[in-house]
């Protein structure tokens, strides 16, 4: 990676910390933890599986609705067959798959003001504002992940990451990666503030630059039932890009430039993904999950309430939805 890019990409992470994390000091000096995380449920998914697939969304911290959304369908039995996510969606799907109902929660509600995981340490360590090391092995030294259950052949995991060379997305799939939390790791890389992923000699980025909802990987594999969990409500679209976001994103990644229009067209393809998704749900052919309301947690949100408050507004979404959702599945 060029000097140039280099600097860009510290530059930008220290002004999103700054916004994000220091302007709210003194706030998460009284609530670095959400006060309600004894509230957040706990326990082992039923093993049973449906056929299917789980598509799930990113949105960074907006990832604490989708957390509630499976938390509760872990509880009531819906654990489907495969399961695919985009950056933030991926992290929380991992735990879907390892059965592991309460853990995304609380490592988001728990961790979230740990340097480490979300800020300057993370960007000393893993050249990102998103510290893998510290999910990877501080999170799983107290609450450890279900490596075994994860890795059952009978649940289907795949994470979407962004080739930079082409500016396509790529799915990686558990059974045949080699390396699916690397895969994992490249989903949730932001561009401008994250070093680029290398797998298998190739860099790759955030999975939601080329595609935020992966609802057409479910539909070419011939799944009959989709079930997709969106962060954002149902009216929501992105504005018009700037033409100076186009510029931007040339700049930075010149030495990638499939990478940079992708990215400097992501919104546009979103709100497209956004139109087709009404239009599938529309015609029965999938069931989405979206926010009942607005969504005001940002994508590094530091407001530990905030986030908690998103966290049950996704568990009681996923709870009105529950008959009509076994209705949709035939269960």
């Amino acid at each position: 990676m060029s000097s140039g890019m280099e600097k860009v990409r510290e530059s930008t992470a220290s002004k999103i910390i700054s916004a994000g994390i220091d302007a709210s000091k003194e706030k998460a000096k009284e609530l670095k933890i959400y006060s309600g995380i004894d509230n957040v449920p706990s326990g082992t998914a039923p093993d049973d599986i449906i056929d299917g697939c789980m598509v799930l969304e990113g949105g960074g911290f907006r990832g604490v609705y989708t957390a509630g959304v499976l938390d509760y369908l872990m509880q009531n039995g819906i654990n489907m067959r495969s399961t695919v996510g985009v950056s933030a969606g991926a992290m929380t799907g991992v735990n879907y798959v390892a059965g592991q109902i309460g853990r995304s929660a609380r490592v988001n509600l728990r961790y979230r003001h740990e340097s480490d995981y979300i800020g300057i340490g993370a960007i000393r360590k893993n050249d990102g504002i998103v510290g893998f090391d510290f999910v990877y092995n501080e999170i799983d030294k107290t609450e450890p992940l279900d490596k075994e259950r994860f890795n059952d052949p009978s649940r289907q995991f795949v994470a979407v990451a962004t080739n930079c060379l082409t500016g396509k997305e790529e799915y990686f799939d558990k059974a045949d990666c080699s390396d699916i939390y690397q895969a994992v790791r490249a989903s949730a890389s932001l561009p401008f503030v994250s070093k680029m992923v290398d797998i298998d000699g190739k860099p790759y980025l955030d999975g939601g630059c080329a595609c935020k909802i992966p609802y057409k990987w479910a539909l070419e594999q011939g799944f009959e039932k989709i079930i997709v969990v969106k962060t954002r409500d149902d009216s929501y679209r992105k504005p018009t890009p700037k033409p100076q976001v186009s510029t931007v994103c040339d700049m930075t990644y010149r030495n990638y430039p499939e990478f940079a229009r992708s990215l400097a067209s992501s919104d546009e393809n979103y709100n497209r993904e956004c139109d087709e998704l009404e239009e599938l749900r529309q015609q029965g052919r999938v069931f989405v999950i979206s926010p009942s309301q607005p969504v005001t947690v940002g994508r590094m949100e530091s407001d530990m309430e905030k986030m908690g408050e998103l966290y049950f507004l996704g568990y009681e979404d996923a709870k009105q939805s529950l008959e009509a959702l076994k209705e949709y599945l035939a269960i």
